[in-house]
């Protein structure tokens, strides 16, 4: 090779380098294939990880690496094979690209793809001992555990990115290893599933990893936060789940896990609500300085006090409707029913995008999700609710948030940037009033769609809101019309003062301060002027109520 060839292939590699740790020369953020996975692919983390670890892997073995963009451009061709996602056709292309990049640079001719399954068992087994995989992590614990640690931070913080690296691609190499794979040595399978337990922590979490074992978060190890997890877990009054839900083998089913197949919840919902629920158990717990124990239980007290707090707003929702809570008597509901109720309120709220800004609106969607979910409670396994249910599957949020989303935004469209009149649209509190009546109970449940409150306003209609002969539900309360009579109105009382101000100074002005009997019978006039005043100012409101009640 030359020298001009060889300061080619330099340049070459240097770029895709700093292509896949993301800057260019100048430090600037640039994207190469494996960042711009198009959001259409379903399955496209996994997509882009496989193309990362053929990144890290290219320059130790060019074949492993496009066997693993091979694969990546057969699970997006099975995804979709017409490329009719935005983007997947470019993404196919420039793919295909690389790997014909990556068969141009083998010397030799026909590559035989039938020892490409031997070849990626073999290369498993030389990076773990090229990386030393078995001494990583032992060496990671000592330093971490170490007194020479806090002089010694960036040796660990080395080790670690280090450690987490080689088990990600590991992991990749893994999962192809066993989707390609027929039948895999039981002895490199066991090796494979030893350094799968291993990558907890490549696993995304919050604060705390519950989907995951780990040994250097030192929270999970917090005797207040095990009794918060202990407490969600999946008590015997629950129906049984069905043998194909998904559930980690690093936990087992609490909870959460029941309402998610029941109601539909989304995944990342589920998990953020199962580590805020876990984090307002145990700040309730640590306050109470109960000593600790072997293993830690959690104290009704401090589930009380976070379901009273959590709840507070919908026990005065039916304490101001008259209605009877879910629950008969709160002094027989056990512990776990009160952390199934809080888990569901808090699972409603995290997805009701929105609608959180109607605070009623969600006590009536728990009001009546949980009166579903008592019914479901009877029966021995675990059925879908029939309120989220539909062809599609099991969702919430299509079946519940989305129908008031829809009439919530073709509201807000109505309002003309703001300068629509405000009879001309309903708001978020138009939306919320109307759950302070027990009229609410006429949407039934699942929603009844056909009901006023559910009909869409013309696109911007210039025209005031009128409940007469129209269908759709109208302002619940004070509708507001502008005029330059509100002008008086709304200070009312200082157009009265000045008035009244203005003739008695004219009543002394014109007496030349000659404080006589005559300038005090004419002071007097000034109680028939407020009087007229106060009359003006009834017959104006008088009238703009009527205005309000006839439109």
């Amino acid at each position: 090779m030359s020298r001009a060839e060889d300061l080619w292939e330099r340049l070459v590699r240097a770029a895709l380098r700093r292509e896949r740790i993301g800057t260019d020369a100048l430090g600037r953020p640039v994207s190469g294939i494996a960042g711009n996975v198009p959001s259409s692919l379903a399955n496209n983390r996994d997509i882009d990880a496989i193309l990362r670890a053929a990144d890290e892997i290219q320059d130790e073995d060019p074949n492993v690496s496009r066997i693993l963009c091979e694969h990546a451009y057969s699970l997006a061709q099975n995804l979709d094979p017409n490329s009719e996602g935005r983007g997947v056709l470019q993404f196919k292309t420039g793919l295909m690209s690389v790997i014909k990049q990556k068969l141009a640079k083998r010397e030799g001719g026909v590559i035989d793809r039938s020892q490409d399954i031997a070849r990626l068992q073999e290369f498993y087994k030389l990076y773990r001992e090229k990386n030393n995989v078995d001494k990583l992590r032992e060496e990671e614990m000592k330093l971490r555990e170490s007194s020479v640690v806090s002089g010694n931070l960036g040796e660990l913080e080395r080790k670690t990115v280090t450690r987490k690296k080689v088990f990600a691609t590991l992991k990749i190499l893994g999962s192809v290893l066993e989707q390609l794979a027929k039948e895999i040595p039981e002895e490199l399978r066991s090796v494979i599933e030893a350094d799968a337990a291993l990558t907890e922590d490549l696993i995304a979490y919050n604060i705390i990893p519950f989907d995951g074992q780990t040994t250097t978060n030192a929270i999970v190890a917090l005797p207040e936060v095990q009794a918060a997890v202990s407490a969600l877990k999946y008590f015997h009054g629950l129906p049984n789940l069905p043998e194909d839900f998904p559930v980690p083998a690093t936990r087992s089913a609490d909870m959460l896990d029941f309402l998610q197949f029941v109601f539909g919840f989304q995944k990342d919902n589920v998990y953020n609500q199962r580590e805020h629920i876990v984090h307002l158990l145990a700040n309730e717990q640590s306050q109470l300085g109960i000593p600790d124990e072997i293993e830690p239980k959690l104290d009704e007290a401090a589930v009380q006090k976070v379901f009273l707090k959590s709840l507070e707003n919908y026990i005065n929702w039916c304490s101001y409707l008259c209605i009877q809570p879910v629950w008969s008597n709160l002094e027989a509901v056990g512990k776990e029913k009160m952390l199934l109720f809080v888990s569901l309120y808090f699972l409603i709220w995290g997805e009701a995008s929105n609608i959180r800004f109607l605070p009623e609106c969600l006590c009536y969607i728990f009001h009546n999700m949980v009166r579903e979910m008592d019914e479901i409670l009877r029966r021995p396994v675990a059925q879908p609710a029939n309120s989220c249910n539909s062809v599609n599957g099991v969702s919430f949020l299509d079946q519940v948030i989305t129908p008031l989303y829809v009439v919530v935004a073709a509201e807000a469209v109505n309002n003309n940037n703001g300068q629509a009149p405000h009879s001309a649209w309903r708001n978020y509190d138009d939306f919320n009033e109307y759950f302070w009546s027990l009229h609410c109970f006429e949407l039934s449940w699942p929603w009844r769609q056909s009901s006023p409150f559910f009909q869409k306003p013309p696109p911007r209609t210039k025209y005031l809101l009128k409940t007469a002969g129209s269908k759709r539900c109208g302002k619940t309360s004070f509708v507001e019309h502008r005029t330059f009579l509100h002008l008086y109105h709304s200070f009312h009382r200082l157009w009265i003062f000045l008035v009244m101000m203005f003739q008695g100074l004219a009543i002394i002005a014109f007496n030349e301060q000659h404080f006589g009997e005559k300038m005090y019978r004419e002071i007097l006039s000034l109680g028939p002027t407020f009087v007229v005043m106060k009359f003006f100012e009834s017959t104006f409101l008088y009238c703009a109520i009527c205005y309000c009640v006839k439109n």
